[in-house]
């Protein structure tokens, strides 16, 4: 925060940032009731004159200090009309002589066009577009730019007619006309008090569609999406998901929008996904344009799922935000914990949960064992943007899952209604929801907020022992250490599990400290080490464990491989049953990858391959999730579980048990492959979506069988729709086959004129199999359609290759590391905070063995060396040396 930054010393002259925490919070010295803005856009830069009505805490006779970004010119500043003695520091504007409180007049000047950070004002393609969120408002103007300092915002926009337009802000036009010389302005006011970070401005030559929603007290809301008037085709699903996400959120938690109107934007240059600001949504293009020719099943899941995460900020984030940025996940994970139920609800809840647990296991999980790690709520920054993680979005959705299972549904939408009710208007923190939960609950939650403040992945490790008739279920957790967190209290945490008879029935014995419940038997675990006595239970039963994966935790158990074999035929938990699967197929890898490391042969038992037998058995499965089942974990989550990661052993263990499950049940896999081909065009239905789900599954394993390049080219050009084409082109993409280039070229010539299926292009490159693919992607950074500058076409083809393709990062070579270390340097210049987001593949140097690890720390130091390094990238590459 500014105060803070002032109080711990000289951060006018620092060089870098320094460190900030979170007990050193203190409210703000200068709160901002009122402001107006007024931008004059032109295309050389813009003027911005800022008034603000402002009050004083504290010392009166101390100057007035704010917050100042490095891309700011000060024109001018006036206190109540007079000019005012002021200073400028490295991120700071002192004011002399503020007083108890008055009217601060600042004007500035900046250039739009010039921002390649992507923060404060910028043109992207000729528009004008804004990102304020974490310290973006800085950047337009001098301000106490913090989230607990909330004002009602007038804007007046004033810019050319014929390059822009629209005149887009938060809240309601109020007023809009010509000025003369071709220029013309437009006036917003929002209504509601806003901190900075919520502020938004668009302006360009935008199209838009336009639909309404009549929301349950009869008020009508007119609802725009704006884009490029060429993908106005593509934005009828994102608005037919904002009309779902607002009667859901009506239904499900009382919750009306305020406005009469809500707009969206779809913005081709965007840091982020969304940005949630009152009102006036900026979206990524990426997560609102869809057409069947140009996205898949899974990118219409997708911008569901994140036009109801923004809309559902409207609530958790804008009527009630964050006192401090420390307090991220109060509005962060709350929101993704919505969003996850509302897709959930708008299709296949168990698919869904099973998405949602793999994320969580290869990317949160591994940030939570590596030198990055850090609570959900951490303690210290020195970027917030460096925060902006899986840590705190989708472990704190678990946080709040746990929540919501522990005090149940009722008591949980009732302590929404007591949170809302306590603090709408108001910037709160992480204890303010939980009192909320526990006051409406009865539920003591002292001890659960342990989740907010430790961080880690808890090992869960579940034993039995009978006694007579009865089981005792034992359960242990512990903690690793982490960074600046040696020694761990233990967590409190819901603990959900099943029992299943030897006739595959469900069973529900008496259990001393549990309470049985619909999808099972809830224990609470509090304590290091608890047992649980489970009365009569018949000899033979199997636990299930872990349903719908209660708790965001690491599991081992006693189960042996028959023990799985039954759950994966039998278990009624969709969860349970996909997780015997994954620990069977985790065993399988794994024990190759030991033979290939000792130099042994294969193990000959394959306890995976043997239980797919009973799987294509099951008619009555779901093909959807047949084809989870039938999938195996990834090899991410798999170098988690090895003392030390061996990748290449790993990958080539993880491609032998594929080979293996593809000879074995080739007849089965063709038949069913045939049978799910569809008979019609494209349909959008759950069955269709389901079906194709598995049917180009199954062709990543025939593409391994002989004939496998006459299938697969079959298959692209029957393709109807990019799900259809982008498995096509994926399978022929880590194939030796005869037509790869050929495919490859044709892609790449139907989608040059399309962004975001460009943007595949480079994805299925770079997360190819093949051995040369870290070459390849070296040969395409430089490609033609390639830019550093655009942050989905980085993210397509830099963060694809190191976050998703182990085996190619990690080439032997090091050629891997040293393209990221020289990669995060360029986009350093460019984009800092995109830049820092790409450090943490080299962080996790500790795991792998010796050689690489020696090239990863290099890699690391050749960072650390930039003399003019960011302090984004500078923070999280000297937090992964450290290790």
């Amino acid at each position: 925060m500014m105060d803070q930054a002032v109080r711990n010393g000289t951060e006018a002259q620092a060089e870098h940032k320094v460190e900030i925490f979170l007990a050193d919070y203190e409210p703000p010295k200068t709160v901002v009731t009122d402001i107006r803005l007024v931008f004059c856009l032109f295309d050389t830069h813009a003027d911005i004159t800022a008034t603000s009505t402002f009050t004083r805490n504290g010392d009166l006779a101390a100057p007035m200090v704010l917050d100042a970004g490095d891309m700011l010119e000060i024109v001018s500043v006036k206190l109540d009309g007079v000019a005012a003695r002021h200073s400028r520091g490295k991120r700071t504007l002192t004011v002399e002589g503020a007083g108890a409180g008055g009217t601060l007049e600042i004007v500035t000047r900046i250039k739009p066009q010039d921002n390649t950070k992507l923060e404060g004002l910028y043109r992207s393609g000729g528009m004008f577009c804004t990102q304020c969120e974490a310290e973006g408002f800085r950047q337009i103007t001098a301000f106490p730019d913090r989230p607990d300092v909330m004002a009602r915002y007038a804007v007046r926009i004033e810019a050319d007619k014929a390059s822009c337009p629209v005149l887009l802000s938060n809240g309601n036009p109020v007023a809009s006309g010509g000025l003369g010389e071709g220029r013309h302005f437009a006036e917003w006011e929002d209504p509601f008090p806003k901190p900075s970070y919520l502020f938004a401005l668009v302006a360009g030559d935008l199209g838009h569609i336009t639909d309404h929603f009549t929301t349950a007290s009869g008020r009508r809301v007119t609802l725009n999406i704006y884009a490029d008037p060429r993908d106005l085709d593509k934005c009828d699903h994102a608005m037919e998901s904002l009309k779902r996400s607002m009667r859901w959120d009506e239904e499900v938690y009382g919750l009306e929008y305020d406005l009469d109107l809500f707009n969206i934007v779809a913005v081709g240059d965007f840091n982020m996904g969304a940005m949630e600001n009152k009102g006036l949504n900026v979206f990524n293009t990426k997560c609102v344009l869809a057409s069947p020719e140009t996205a898949t099943d899974r990118d219409y899941d997708s911008v569901e799922g994140i036009i109801g995460h923004e809309y559902f900020h409207n609530w958790t984030g804008n009527r009630v935000t964050c006192r401090d940025w420390f307090q991220l996940s109060l509005k962060e994970g709350l929101t993704v914990f919505r969003d996850q139920e509302f897709s959930a609800d708008m299709g296949s809840r168990a698919v869904k949960r099973l998405d949602d647990v793999r994320i969580l296991r290869s990317h949160q999980f591994p940030e939570d064992g590596g030198p990055l790690a850090h609570p959900v709520r951490p303690d210290r920054y020195v970027e917030i943007n460096n925060f902006y993680t899986v840590t705190v979005y989708n472990k704190g959705a678990e946080v709040i899952r746990m929540m919501h299972r522990l005090i149940g549904a009722e008591a949980f939408r009732k302590g929404m209604d007591l949170y809302f009710a306590r603090h709408d208007g108001q910037a709160v923190t992480c204890d303010d929801f939980a009192a909320a939960m526990a006051d409406a609950s009865g539920k003591d939650l002292s001890q659960f907020k342990r989740w907010y403040s430790q961080a880690g992945t808890p090992v869960l490790s579940v034993s039995r022992a009978r006694t007579g008739n009865d089981v005792i279920v034992t359960i242990e957790q512990e903690t690793a250490p982490t960074p600046g967190q040696p020694v761990k209290e233990p967590f409190h945490m819901p603990f959900l599990m099943g029992w299943v008879a030897t006739d595959g029935q469900a069973i529900t014995p008496v259990v001393t400290g549990g309470d049985w419940r619909e999808d099972g038997c809830l224990l609470e675990v509090r304590e290091g080490r608890q047992s649980f006595t489970f009365k009569d239970v018949p000899e033979g039963a199997v636990p299930s464990l872990l349903r719908g994966f209660s708790a965001p935790v690491r599991l081992k158990s006693d189960l042996t491989r028959e023990d799985l074999a039954f759950l994966l035929r039998y278990d009624s938990d969709p969860f349970a049953r996909w997780e015997a699967a994954q620990t069977l197929a985790r065993d399988q890898v794994l024990g190759v990858t030991a033979a290939l490391i000792e130099g042994r042969n294969a193990p000959a038992d394959t306890p995976f391959s043997d239980a797919v037998e009973s799987l294509f058995a099951d008619k009555a499965l779901d093909p959807a999730f047949l084809a989870e089942l039938l999938t195996l974990p990834g090899e991410v989550e798999l170098g988690q579980m090895m003392e030390v990661l061996e990748p290449g052993h790993l990958h080539e263990a993880r491609e032998a048990t594929l080979n293996d499950l593809a000879t074995r049940y080739e007849a089965e896999m063709r038949a069913r492959y045939d049978s799910l081909r569809p008979k019609g065009g494209y349909k959008q239905d759950g069955a269709a979506r389901a079906a194709r789900r598995l049917a180009n599954l199954l062709l990543q394993f025939l593409a391994r069988r002989p004939g496998g390049d006459a299938l697969v080219k079959a298959h692209y050009e029957a393709a109807d729709n990019m799900t259809d084409r982008i498995a096509a082109l994926s399978a022929v993409s880590d194939s030796d086959f005869a037509c790869r280039g050929a495919i490859l070229a044709d892609f790449y010539e139907r989608s040059k004129d399309e962004p975001l299926v460009l943007d595949k292009w480079f994805a299925v490159q770079a997360t190819s199999r093949r051995g040369d693919t870290v070459q390849k992607v070296r040969e395409l950074s430089r490609h033609p359609a390639f830019t550093l500058k655009n942050p989905n076409r980085l993210r397509s083809l830099v963060s694809s290759f190191t976050m998703l393709n182990q085996a190619g990062f990690h080439d032997p070579s090091g050629q891997g590391y040293r393209f990221l270390a020289e990669t995060i340097l360029a986009v350093d210049k460019i984009n800092p905070l995109i830049a820092a987001r790409l450090v943490a593949p080299l962080g996790r140097w500790a795991r792998v063995e010796p050689a690489r690890q020696a090239m990863m720390l290099d890699s690391l130091r050749f960072i650390l060396d930039e003399p003019k390094l960011s302090d984004d990238v500078r923070e999280l590459a000297a937090k992964s040396l450290k290790g």
